[in-house]
């Protein structure tokens, strides 16, 4: 079974990164496996992406005609591989060596239709002390309760999930109403493709915690303010999510749920129990955070116009 893993990237002030991606991905222990590179509409990137791996017989390089984005760049990664699976990493994660390989044998152990992995963070500077377990989700990362091994879930993260290919493209791909759009960041990438995968096939992702990416973390994800603003535009996210794929909500709701009823008071007992500032700065993170959310959230519903977004659940199905 051909895998194909793709890896958009844009900025070339991050390319040492990238590479650092890209050489993860060659340097898999699983054979077949091929390798496309899209480059989303910067002349300068492609052309040292095509110096540095243009040679490469396993590898494609593809350049956009323009600056798209994210959900764009992989949907036209999955059409020009030409792997059984598509799997996606984000261009500032590193895989281990035995990343695909592990995905793969689920595929090969379960016949599964999609297959995601555990995303573990990797701060490149010391970790904040504010920051909970419970919302790494907000940095691409897997959250407290994620899931437990080999569950189905309803989808992992963008820098770790894989598809059959003929599954992916059937459902759309990834919906282009998500990314960057303007100063908007909307960020339910996995999401909707997931939803609608599991709409036509009754079937999720697999979660195999055995097959790891390491994300990295650099320092404007530990600011706190940056923090709090993108809680916000998940916020913002999750209301576009019900717009699109009004079934999403139930999701959102199960973890909000464990995180009150749970994760919270667990903490509260710990905190009382053993005290530290590091606990009790966490603890006050939670509700700041989910409040944001909340605020994005209710923004969305005032700001937010069916009618604007461009692709819904029935149109990304009949594509």
């Amino acid at each position: 079974m051909k895998v194909s893993v793709v890896v958009c990237t844009y900025a070339i002030d991050r390319y040492d990164v990238f590479s650092e991606c890209v050489d993860s991905v060659l340097a898999q222990t699983y054979d077949p496996l091929e390798v496309v590179i899209v480059v989303d509409g910067n002349d300068d990137v492609f052309e040292r992406v095509r110096t540095d791996y243009g040679d490469r017989d396993n590898v494609n390089v593809h350049c956009n005609d323009a600056n798209h984005g994210i959900s764009y760049s992989r949907t036209r990664g999955a059409e020009l591989a030409s792997g059984e699976v598509v799997a996606f990493i984000d261009d500032d994660a590193v895989a281990e060596d035995d990343w695909v390989a592990e995905l793969a044998r689920v595929y090969e152990e379960r016949d599964a239709i999609a297959v995601g992995g555990h995303v573990a963070p990797d701060w490149v500077t010391e970790k904040p002390d504010f920051f909970p377990a419970e919302f790494y989700w907000l940095v691409g990362c897997d959250e407290r309760g994620m899931g437990e091994h080999m569950a189905e879930l309803r989808n992992t993260y963008g820098s770790n999930i894989s598809f059959r290919r003929d599954v992916f493209l059937s459902v759309g791909g990834y919906d282009e109403n998500t990314g960057r759009h303007g100063d908007r960041h909307i960020q339910a990438h996995e999401a909707p493709v997931c939803i609608r995968m599991a709409n036509k096939y009754g079937r999720g992702v697999v979660y195999n915690t055995e097959a790891v990416v390491h994300h990295k973390l650099f320092d404007y994800r530990g600011d706190f303010r940056w923090l709090v603003f993108r809680s916000f535009w998940q916020g913002y996210s999750k209301r576009i999510m019900d717009l699109l794929l009004p079934e999403a909500s139930g999701d959102k709701n199960e973890y909000l749920k464990q995180l009150l009823l749970e994760f919270v008071p667990g903490r509260v007992s710990d905190l009382v129990r053993r005290p530290s500032s590091a606990k009790a700065k966490q603890l006050a993170t939670i509700f700041i955070f989910t409040a944001a959310v909340g605020f994005g959230y209710l923004y969305g519903l005032a700001d937010v116009d069916r009618s604007r977004l461009t692709v819904d659940q029935e149109t990304a199905a009949e594509i």
